[in-house]
């Protein structure tokens, strides 16, 4: 079959997200675009993950846990995992590295943690928009210590990608690469797969780009296998 993956969706936990994106809004919204497949990747965290997986399961949707952390160099990266618990264990690892800086709501936007029924159940105190400690190099080998994929984020961006931060994609142990919908930027990718995702901060924004690919069905095992040979296909509707 051809899936459909929504690779890069925050919800209400990152401060860019719309309190209007719980988890059950995320997987309404996702299966109403017709997609087979979507990441949770919030910044530095994944207090979410446990609503997200429920509100996918009850929504028929397939799902990867994940986050999308700030290397020490400021370069946004992506982190997927299958297994729920690893997920969550490497989003306390990201949040406890974070510094102790109070984060701002009124500036900044919510942080806040949902339980399946929707309910905020806490708000996240650290400032999410900071750097953990770990170089791009230290990062990668984290995610991969829990059996994750490792993907720099928008390097076609001209803000928190490798492009902006270090001027090039430093030769590194990836999954893939994920672009930005910025056809004029040229940026070398050498031989590695590229993916999308919507970077969806409103229910409205999930599905405006994805990544298809063939698998037996939609799932990290399949994604995995597409990635590794290298087809992989991204889709944009702006």
């Amino acid at each position: 079959m051809t899936i459909r993956a929504d690779l890069h969706i925050h919800s209400c936990l990152s401060p860019c997200g719309e309190l209007t994106m719980s988890p059950r809004a995320i997987a309404a919204a996702a299966v109403a675009a017709g997609l087979d497949l979507i990441a949770l990747t919030d910044h530095n965290a994944a207090h979410n993950v446990p609503a997200f997986a429920a509100a996918c399961r009850e929504r028929g949707v397939a799902a990867l846990y994940g986050c999308e952390a700030t290397s020490s160099e400021e370069v946004h990266v992506l982190a997927f995992f299958e297994d729920e618990r690893n997920a969550i264990a490497f989003g306390e690892e990201v949040y406890g590295s974070l510094p102790d800086l109070l984060h701002d709501p009124l500036g900044f936007g919510d942080q806040v943690v949902v339980d399946e029924a929707e309910l905020i159940v806490e708000a996240l105190q650290k400032r999410l928009i900071s750097a953990t400690p770990w170089s791009l190099t230290e990062l990668g080998r984290l995610v991969h210590d829990r059996r994750g994929l490792f993907v720099p984020a928008h390097i076609d961006r001209a803000s928190f990608s490798v492009w902006s931060q270090l001027g090039f994609l430093p030769e590194d142990d990836y999954d893939a690469v994920e672009r930005d919908h910025h056809p004029d930027v040229r940026i070398d990718s050498g031989d590695l797969p590229v993916i999308a995702g919507s970077d969806a901060h409103e229910p409205g924004q999930i599905g405006r780009r994805w990544t298809e690919f063939e698998g037996a069905r939609p799932g990290f095992a399949a994604l995995r296998t597409a990635l590794e040979a290298r087809k992989v296909h991204v889709v944009a509707h702006e």
